[in-house]
């Protein structure tokens, strides 16, 4: 009897060992798949700001451009105008040295 005893107890344990080895494959899977969920939101969370970051620095890009190209135009129109004025100064004095000659 004391054999048949013992052999109920151990078939007791291992079946005891067999479902808390089956309870912790199942929560390793769980939390398994929790990281793997986690990993994949984050994941899609930091393209999502490094796709924002990019899309601000074309923006940004974008502006300084259009502001060098409209000062490079206001320049070499400032440029032009002076050269212009430069240009009918020197006619002018040009014209007074004609106009003292002659008298």
């Amino acid at each position: 009897m004391t054999h048949d005893t013992d052999t109920e107890i151990d078939d007791a344990d291992e079946v005891r060992d067999l479902e808390a080895e089956a309870k912790a494959k199942a929560e390793n899977r769980a939390e398994r798949a929790e990281r793997a969920e986690r990993m994949a939101r984050e994941g899609a969370q930091a393209m999502a700001e490094h796709l924002a970051q990019i899309k601000a620095v074309d923006e940004r890009t974008t502006r300084l451009k259009a502001l060098r190209l409209a000062k490079e135009a206001a320049d070499a129109q400032a440029k032009a105008a002076e050269a212009a004025a430069k240009a009918e100064a020197k006619a002018a004095k040009a014209g007074a040295k004609k106009s003292a000659r002659k008298a």
